[in-house]
């Protein structure tokens, strides 16, 4: 119902409701914090802890913490995959680099406090053992119901359930804005797409978790092979547009503007300044 809305549904929902999710997941987790103040500089400590000890490093176990690091953490934020600059470049501003540091600063939010939320929530409640049976949203889900009863796990379920459907509805955006650079009649390209992604949803369902994930990781190698190629490819002409929006900063523009004709070869610029090139 929300994707086959279009662009004004699918930004209407997400305005609404990723504000509400990550807000009250955020405020419950800085409540865990509060209730176990006095064990937060151990909780800092286990983890630094942790991180660098020899141990860490027997059988590869450093090794495959950093493997998993990067896969959660490209499934977490999606820097240098290339998924949300399609969103990015639909945003109305004035230079590109305004947006590109917003984008920038999304990382930061993703990992640093949403999923370091999530690891304060498990290591402050006590929950976390080293080779136990509870992982994942299982953990999660103990660690809270220690704190708020036997209510909680619905709650974050509920949350969950949340964050998922919003990331496949983000995630269909990204296809759509590029559907419609394709030529001929794009109403059906968008026709057979949007019913791919129902599929593929109701696939993921039904699959095994395991699957999913491998899946996931197995497509966002690709996906990041493709996109860091045409970082290398883009980031002079990225250069030339951060030293004009500081150039112009420095000048005192309160809202730097940008003129594509900077970049020397405007070829393959078909969505920004039109009128400036025509």
């Amino acid at each position: 119902l929300v994707i086959f809305g279009g662009m004004s549904r699918i930004a209407k929902f997400t305005e609404f409701l990723v504000p509400i999710m990550a807000g009250i997941y955020l405020l419950t987790a800085f409540a865990i914090i509060l209730l176990n103040i006095d064990k937060v500089p151990a909780m800092f400590a286990l983890i630094l802890h942790d991180a660098f000890s020899p141990q860490a490093a027997v059988g590869g176990g450093l090794g495959t913490a950093v493997i998993t690091g990067v896969k959660r953490g490209l499934f977490s934020n999606e820097a240098g995959e290339g998924s949300v600059p399609n969103a990015a470049a639909t945003a109305d501003v004035t230079h590109p680099i305004k947006q590109g540091l917003v984008q920038a600063f999304g990382v930061y939010v993703d990992t640093w406090i949403v999923c370091s939320a999530t690891a304060f929530i498990v290591l402050l409640t006590g929950q976390y053992t080293i080779g136990g049976e509870l992982t994942g949203i299982a953990l999660a889900q103990a660690s809270l119901a220690s704190i708020f009863g036997p209510l909680a796990p619905a709650a974050v379920s509920i949350l969950i359930l949340l964050f998922a459907f919003s990331s496949i509805v983000g995630n269909y955006y990204y296809g759509e804005i590029n559907i419609a650079f394709f030529e001929g009649n794009t109403r059906k390209y968008l026709l057979v797409f949007r019913a791919g992604v129902v599929i593929m949803v109701f696939f993921g369902c039904l699959a095994e978790l395991s699957l999913v994930w491998n899946l996931a990781d197995l497509f966002m190698g690709f996906l990041c092979l493709t996109n860091l190629y045409a970082v290398i490819r883009l980031s002079k002409y990225a250069r030339i547009a951060l030293f004009d929006y500081v150039k112009q900063k420095k000048e005192g523009h309160e809202e730097p503007a940008f003129d594509p004709a900077i970049l020397g070869d405007e070829h393959g610029i078909h969505a920004w300044g039109i009128d400036k090139i025509k």
